[in-house]
């Protein structure tokens, strides 16, 4: 699967199967984003490749969250948008489903692979959601289920 950031400029590609496919409602990715809530996709570090020209950090700005220094999030230079996050602690990489790659219709390619499963972090939400996904206190499977 490939993705990219709004304009194009930093690309990326990630294979086999995510580790985690859910809507995020952290305060965390709130703030970051701007919206009520995420797709994210967690995949191990092994699976994420840089697929823009080299050197990738010429295209690159990050930022490490300063309450978990493990996590530091990478932005396009031109246009900003967020296109992946590295977690040290557990090795692994996450992107944004809107970043995926989509067909002429503005569907995302390989929808069956990567649609969500839960909503995470259920607790610190903005919006009730009602679309018979799980809901958990924090991540699924590892945390009090609320819903």
């Amino acid at each position: 699967m490939n993705g990219s950031c709004f304009c194009g400029n930093v690309s990326y590609s990630v294979a086999g199967s995510p580790a985690l496919s859910a809507f995020c409602h952290c305060t965390q990715c709130q703030r970051l984003t701007g919206c009520p809530f995420v797709h994210t996709i967690h995949f191990p570090a092994t699976s994420f490749t840089w697929t823009h020209p080299q050197p990738h950090e010429d295209r690159l700005d990050s930022y490490v969250v300063p309450n978990k220094p493990w996590k530091t999030r990478f932005r396009c230079k031109d246009c900003g948008a967020c296109v992946m996050s590295v977690n040290s602690k557990t090795d692994s990489r996450s992107v944004w489903g809107a970043h995926l790659a989509r067909d002429d219709a503005g569907k995302i390619k390989h929808w069956d692979a990567v649609k969500p499963t839960a909503h995470i972090f259920y607790d610190t939400r903005m919006v009730d959601v009602n679309d018979g996904l799980g809901k958990w206190e924090g991540y699924e499977g590892r945390s009090t289920r609320l819903g």
